[in-house]
This record gives structure tokens, sequence and C-alpha cells, in this order.
């Protein structure tokens, strides 16, 4: 089985075991030695996984991995959460994130411009919306994206933390008062 067709069905085996265990795949990769290739499989689901959910997905993968065996060497196999910067591979994901901000490569220059950073605004037309810092308002083609992620505002998540802490800490006076 060449390169391309590994990778699909690997893809194929890891969005069946996603479904299977009631999450989403993010992305699929292979990456590392031609001798000793690493299978990298992203999943997530609403409030997040946990270790059991990749430790699901996991099983299920390596099973069927073992089984077909079309990977003619040894490999190490990782699920994981796609963590807070979640890359960003199909429309969906974008018109999902609307909203929030993010990072994106392009292939080739957009207005002398490859790099952008800003806000998801929505995806129309086989094109993203960006809301980009320097140029403003641009429309990205899906096609031209060699990379996106989602950024993390480390500042803002700080500030809501201190308010969720602010709440807990008034609701439990106000609970100490009540008893």
């Amino acid at each position: 089985m060449d390169s391309g067709s590994v990778v699909e069905r690997i893809s194929q085996i890891a969005e069946q075991a996603a479904i299977d265990q009631g999450v989403e795949l993010v992305h699929t990769e292979v990456a590392g030695p031609e001798g000793h290739p690493v299978v990298r499989v992203f999943i997530d689901k609403p409030g997040g996984v946990t270790h059991e959910d990749c430790s699901g997905v996991s099983t299920q993968i390596g099973t069927t991995l073992d089984v077909e065996d079309f990977i003619h060497s040894a490999y190490t196999l990782e699920v994981s959460s796609p963590g807070l910067e979640r890359g960003l591979y199909k429309p969906a994901d974008y018109e999902r994130f609307a909203g929030r901000a993010a990072k994106i490569k392009t292939r080739v220059a957009l207005n002398n411009q490859r790099h952008f950073r800003g806000e998801i605004v929505r995806v129309e037309d086989g094109n993203v919306i960006f809301e980009d810092r320097t140029s403003g308002r641009v429309a990205i083609a899906f096609d031209s994206i060699v990379k996106a992620n989602l950024e993390v505002d480390v500042e803002s998540e700080f500030h809501r933390d201190r308010e969720r802490e602010a709440i807990d800490r008034e609701l439990i006076r106000n609970r100490s008062r009540q008893d």
C-alpha cells in the first residue's frame, strides 16, 4: 500500500472508531521516519475528551491496524485532544469556530501577505471570511490554506477564570449565610 493510501485507510479506521466511541475525529496524520512512523489521531467532543475517550479510540484503532497489518513496520499510535489551539482542517471547522481568534497561513500571498491573525467571520463560497488584525476583512480561499489554528488569548482566559472564581466565592458565601 502506498503512503497516500495508508494515510487514507488510517483516516477511515479512525473515523469509524470515533463514531463508535461517540467523539469527533478532528484530524489524523502520519509522521516520523519511514521505518518507525507515528500515527497521530486527534479527537474531540463538547466539554473536551477524557483519558477514557482517548483510550477507547486508541484500543479500537490499534486492534484494527494490527488485524489489517498494512503498516509494514513498528509504529507508534498517539490519540489525544487537539488542544486549546486546535488545528482547523475542514470548512465545517471554520463555521463551528466563527467568532473565535485564529491564525491562518496560506500557500500563496493574498495582498502580499501569507500569515493572518485575527477572527474567523464565516465561510462563504469556498472562502474563509477572516477579520485580519493587519489587513482588515479578507476572503481566503479554503484551498489555499496550508495551516490554521485557533488562537487562545491567555489574558482573557485568565480574566474569565478570575470572574468564575469570584462568582463561586459569592455563591459559597451566600450558602453559608443561609445555613
